[in-house]
């Protein structure tokens, strides 16, 4: 091996952990618990409107300054300042990453290849601004004269999740008059459901493509401009019934988009990063401009918290690190994001789009195999619901699976006493994970419940709960669009600093184009244009099956 593919773990620092880890494996959570009163005034944090607890992970007073020796060695301080400087970070498409630029204030001075970006971004917002405020004033109008009361987000990937989580968060939040519609599978039921619901004539259609060229997204885009032909629209009130968010103006113009409708998109902006940008108008529509701008300063919030602090206080950084700490050090595989909050149930999909397209890398920046563990598989869902299905396999389980619990301190919805309810029982879940129950507890209880003692030591070792399974526990105040922006930045953060340990590029996705490689070629054997010869027997014969179907 290399000396770059084994530099991580062959550093002092890295070593120093796993001599931590080993003086931690007899001790208990539980135990740390009753050893130190003060455990959650020392393991907890805020910033931006955010408080974190991370008691009830496996740590002491130690391990947070030994894990943060090992960003320091990585050289996080230098790469957080390139972060929000304009520095080539993705290396392999030669491109600065500035999403941080899209939530800065119009006095800052952000510079790519010398241009200062940000007056182009707040001329961006103040034409969003504008053509927000004509569909919500009904100047906006449809082939038949009538005002604007659907709008379509045609998008996928980051085009998609982002805001169609963010438009659910803020729910509580939406205008009246207008509904906001999301299609981004290729499956035709998708398009063909919201079709259903909304009426051509007071329909805009909203393209989001970078390239304007993405497969699934044209052809829904397509479909979408045959119904309104269909409905009755001419060639000349097309224009007005479709608006583009993309890098590629004159292919939306071709397309047939009204000049004036076309918003830009920008290489140093990700699609996963990019609700900040217009690709967030479906926020800006549903929610108003002005908490669309609360949720940009929301974010803004959090990145002077994760610029500016200290590691060891720092938030994003500390639930970064102790995400390597659990997949490197404990054999974590998977991390589940579970939202107390029912406005927040399309988080997580939002999450694993961010986390897994970032970190699941096979290679270092320099093109070296790693030789550790990268990105583990994100996924959860809304609690308390999870509690009746799949965390069964949280508490008893044979895998080491870390949790995110994320709930609001006050709802939207105050019925009864169902938020005291749902919050009881957020907390009862990390605290299960946490201290477990141990054989002899299992077995006294059983007893006290009056079972004779040959039965209880029969069903005591199906009741034993492990325990020592870590989680964190995130909480604001309400979920409003500041809390949501500084919530979201605060993973993007968090996904960056643990993109840097471990030595990845976290801003291309090469993984995802192979398919779209593969796939062009695929349409024409499907179709019957081309043979299939020296494609893979699997492939070939399912392409078979298809011609006959």
């Amino acid at each position: 091996m290399t000396e770059a593919t084994t530099r991580l773990t062959r550093r002092p620092e890295w070593r120093a952990l796993q001599a931590h880890r080993s003086e931690l494996e007899q001790r208990p959570m539980r135990a740390l618990f009753q050893e130190d009163p003060q455990r959650f005034q020392r393991f907890s944090t805020e910033a931006a409107g955010l408080f974190l607890d991370y008691s009830k992970n496996r740590i002491t007073s130690a391990t947070l300054p030994l894990l943060s020796a090992l960003a320091r060695a990585c050289g996080l301080p230098q790469r957080i300042e390139d972060l929000f400087s304009g520095a080539t970070l993705n290396n392999t498409e030669h491109r600065p990453v500035l999403h941080t630029a899209l939530r800065s204030p119009a006095t800052a001075d952000v510079r790519v290849a010398g241009h200062n970006i940000i007056p182009d971004i707040q001329a961006t917002l103040d034409h969003m601004e504008s053509f927000v405020t004509r569909i919500h004033n009904g100047d906006c109008k449809g082939f038949s004269g009538q005002p604007i009361r659907d709008v379509v987000s045609i998008g996928i990937g980051g085009s998609y999740l982002g805001p169609r989580m963010v438009t659910d968060a803020l729910k509580p939040f939406s205008r009246e008059g207008i509904c906001c519609h999301y299609v981004a599978n290729i499956d035709g039921t998708d398009i063909s459901e919201v079709l259903a619901q909304i009426q051509p004539e007071t329909t805009l259609f909203l393209v989001q493509s970078k390239s304007f060229s993405t497969q699934e997204t044209l052809a829904n885009s397509e479909v979408a401009r045959d119904w309104l032909v269909q409905a009755g629209a001419t060639g000349q009130d097309l224009p007005m019934q479709f608006a583009a968010v993309t890098s590629k103006p004159e292919a939306a113009i071709r397309f047939g988009v009204h000049k004036d409708h076309i918003f830009p998109m920008w290489d140093w902006v990700g699609g996963r990063y990019s609700l900040w940008s217009a690709i967030g108008l479906p926020i800006a529509l549903t929610l108003g401009m002005a908490h669309f701008r609360e949720l940009l300063d929301g974010a803004h919030a959090m990145d002077k918290h994760f610029r500016s602090a200290p590691l060891e206080q720092n938030l994003p950084v500390i639930m970064a690190l102790l995400g390597v700490w659990n997949v490197n050090f404990w054999g974590a595989s998977s991390h589940a994001i579970i939202t107390y909050d029912e406005y927040l149930q399309a988080l997580p999909a939002h999450l694993q789009q961010l986390d897994m397209e970032s970190n699941g890398k096979r290679v270092t920046r320099d093109g070296q195999d790693v030789e550790y563990h990268t990105g583990p598989v994100i996924w959860g869902g809304v609690g308390a619901n999870g509690q009746h299905a799949y965390h069964q396999l949280l508490h008893q389980g044979t895998l080491l699976i870390p949790v995110d619990f994320i709930i609001p301190m006050r709802t939207h919805n105050p019925v009864a006493r169902h938020h005291e309810t749902l919050f009881a029982n957020c907390l009862s879940q990390s605290q299960a994970l946490m201290q477990g129950k141990t054989l002899a507890e299992a077995r006294a209880e059983l007893m006290a419940d009056g079972l004779s003692a040959p039965d209880a030591d029969w069903l005591a070792p199906h009741k034993v709960i492990p325990g020592n399974k870590p989680s964190n526990t995130l909480t604001f105040d309400q979920t409003t669009p500041a809390a949501i922006g500084a919530l979201i930045a605060l993973y993007e953060h968090r996904t960056f600093v643990q993109g840097i340990v471990w030595n990845l590029n976290s801003f291309d996705q090469w993984g995802v184009e192979l398919g779209k490689q593969l796939g062009k070629p695929i349409m024409a054997q499907l179709a019957g244009e081309s043979g299939t010869e020296g494609v893979d027997a699997s492939t070939a014969g399912l392409i078979e099956r298809f011609r006959k179907g």
